[in-house]
């Protein structure tokens, strides 16, 4: 079965179970053992390092801490006024739904805004950049021989 997410390509990630070409043993007279420039984990570093790498991981701070502070300030309000404010909470709105009931829905509303602001900003803002560095890291450790 072919996977059309290049996430998942096997043959660029290695796991097909295949030797490369030119890799010892694979019965070409022209194989020749591959010379060990870096290790993996020495690549990893040094993609880590990267200017790209940094700021895709800038993206996505900027994103996630300012909207996890604001989702979590907004649920501790909500528990603190279901607390300390029981009045309020108990306060009708339309008929048998109060302000609880709203706030409440509410913070199921914001769930699923929260989770539909973080796809688009993973698609439109951080996803084809850490794309681009998974092809570079890969491309760079291709020919790695593993201890």
């Amino acid at each position: 079965m072919a996977v059309d997410d290049p996430w998942y390509d096997a043959t660029a990630s290695g796991w097909s179970g295949e030797a490369p070409a030119g890799a010892p043993g694979d019965g070409r007279p022209d194989a020749v053992p591959r010379q060990r420039v870096h290790s993996t984990a020495e690549i990893y570093l040094e993609v880590q390092r990267s200017p790209a790498f940094q700021e895709v991981r800038g993206r996505y701070r900027r994103f996630v801490f300012p909207a996890t502070l604001a989702f979590l300030l907004w649920y501790l309000a909500y528990v603190v006024a279901a607390t300390v404010a029981p009045g309020l909470m108990a306060r009708p709105v339309a008929g048998a739904v109060n302000v609880a009931m709203v706030a409440g829905l509410g913070q199921f509303l914001t769930t699923f805004l929260l989770t539909w602001a973080y796809a688009r900003h993973a698609r439109l803002r951080r996803d084809r950049a850490a794309l681009e560095l998974r092809w570079d890291t890969q491309e760079m450790t291709r020919g790695v021989v593993q201890p």
